[in-house]
């Protein structure tokens, strides 16, 4: 067994099962995760809605260390869509504060296992207090490359991409006419961040919520009905082990192969 895992994951156990299933040579180099189902996983055990998302960040610390362990390089987190903000306003400034508390308390374990934060999404209309808070820690991690953790806020995948166009106008220097695909991606909110190879979805909903729109073009889909509060590294196994079973053709008829058509 990998020596970050021994200890991680217990001895004849369903995940080591699993475990024992990975080409770790083929593993996804960038997971995506929409977390969803908080509120329905509090509702379903007749608590208040926040303490849904309360428990989801035992699942955003397993993920982050199940990730790093695996080897995995970047980690793509959906915690706050624009959409987020016509939920109750007390829910939306208890959401803000649990990031906050999350991250004062959590800086110093990303330091230490040199973990980066990278943040994606509108700051503008962040609540100042937690911006500031993502601003220093994305400072205090900015050398680290073991693990990237992409948190998605105030995220929107239209807007992103609407975003890029408009620093394209504004950039004197980019010529229109040159511009391609690979170009645009630069002026993304997630420039110099591979695609997602891998995107999961808890709770079992079948849509994409806005969420990374131009980067997912190519990307595998792994959907649980598990809500987000469950998951744990048994279901990010699964996930890598479905997502292996895969052939990836990115539109061709055979992988590493070229078409005739």
């Amino acid at each position: 067994m990998n020596e970050d895992l021994k200890g991680f994951i217990k001895p004849g156990s369903e995940e080591e099962s699993l475990f024992n299933q990975l080409d770790f040579s083929r593993l996804p180099r960038h997971v995506a995760v929409i977390m969803d189902g908080n509120g329905r996983w509090a509702k379903k055990k007749n608590l208040p809605r926040i303490e849904g998302h309360r428990a989801g960040s035992k699942s955003v610390r397993e993920i982050v260390k199940t990730s790093s362990r695996l080897g995995i390089k970047f980690l793509s987190l959906y915690a706050f869509s624009k959409e987020n903000w016509k939920r109750p306003k007390k829910e939306v400034a208890t959401l803000w504060r649990l990031l906050e508390n999350y991250l004062k308390k959590e800086d110093k374990v990303l330091v230490k296992n040199q973990f980066r934060l990278r943040v994606i999404g509108e700051r503008d209309t962040i609540p100042v207090s937690v911006r500031k808070e993502l601003e220093r820690v994305e400072e205090l991690t900015k050398d680290f490359d073991r693990l990237t953790i992409i948190l998605a806020l105030n995220y929107g995948g239209r807007d992103e991409i609407v975003d890029a166009v408009k620093r394209i106008v504004r950039d004197k220097d980019c010529d229109v006419e040159s511009l391609d695909e690979e170009k645009f991606a630069h002026y993304l909110y997630t420039n110099n961040i591979p695609d997602p190879d891998l995107l999961i979805r808890t709770s079992g909903e079948l849509r994409v919520s806005n969420f990374l729109l131009w980067q997912i073009a190519y990307s595998e889909i792994w959907i649980t009905p598990v809500f987000w509060p469950d998951f744990r590294k048994k279901q990010l196994l699964q996930a890598l082990v479905e997502y292996q079973k895969r052939e990836r053709r990115f539109g061709d008829i055979h992988p590493h192969e070229s078409s005739d058509l």
